[in-house]
């Protein structure tokens, strides 16, 4: 399913959800039962059913996104997503873990790594930054209108062209919704 968003930028779902409407700038979006995005960790599994909104783009750039959703099933997560392919890709956010929400970042580059950051209290928002510079990658979160900090620094590919967009998933709840506003990709 291809959509026209921001001034004709278009933009393809990776895993069209169940549910799913665009305001201006607000995308909400209902993950289906049982998504993810994973690859060959503890359990060998590969899982490419999450959903990702994505932007093509060729070369460095600055992402962002500010998110909200109401976690309520274990992984329930929300992010950004950085992706070559099914098997090099970033996805960052939050990710709800043993009941607690989590800043969240997932490289994978065959097999998946995984990285959580335990938030104190749940934020009304969460603010993405994902940096792009060659092959690259750093992310930054901000906690409502708070100041951006640095999560994860982490080598992904050195491919010109990736796509790049918001993503949720539930892997093993009954579904999320969730909200992204201010979705920007820009030349750095």
């Amino acid at each position: 399913m291809l959509a026209k968003v921001r001034g004709g930028v278009i933009m393809e779902w990776l895993n069209e959800p169940p549910e799913w409407e665009q305001r201006g700038d607000l995308l909400i979006v209902t993950a289906a039962p049982e998504t993810d995005f994973w690859r060959k960790t503890h359990d060998g599994g590969i899982r490419d059913s999450g959903h990702a909104f994505l932007e093509p783009w060729t070369g460095d750039f600055i992402a962002e996104v500010a998110l909200s959703a109401d976690y309520r099933d274990q992984y329930d997560q929300t992010g950004l997503r950085v992706r070559l392919d099914e098997t090099i890709w970033l996805k960052c956010g939050i990710e709800l873990l043993d009941g607690v929400q989590q800043v969240s970042a997932v490289v994978t580059r065959d097999v998946s790594d995984w990285s959580v950051v335990p938030l104190p209290a749940p934020p009304a928002t969460l603010r993405l930054l994902v940096d792009r510079v060659g092959g690259t990658i750093e992310v930054r979160y901000g906690l409502d209108r708070g100041a951006a900090t640095l999560l994860r620094q982490a080598y992904l590919t050195d491919a010109p062209s990736l796509s790049i967009g918001p993503m949720c998933a539930s892997p093993t709840g009954s579904g999320i919704t969730a909200r992204f506003t201010g979705f920007s990709v820009r030349h750095r």
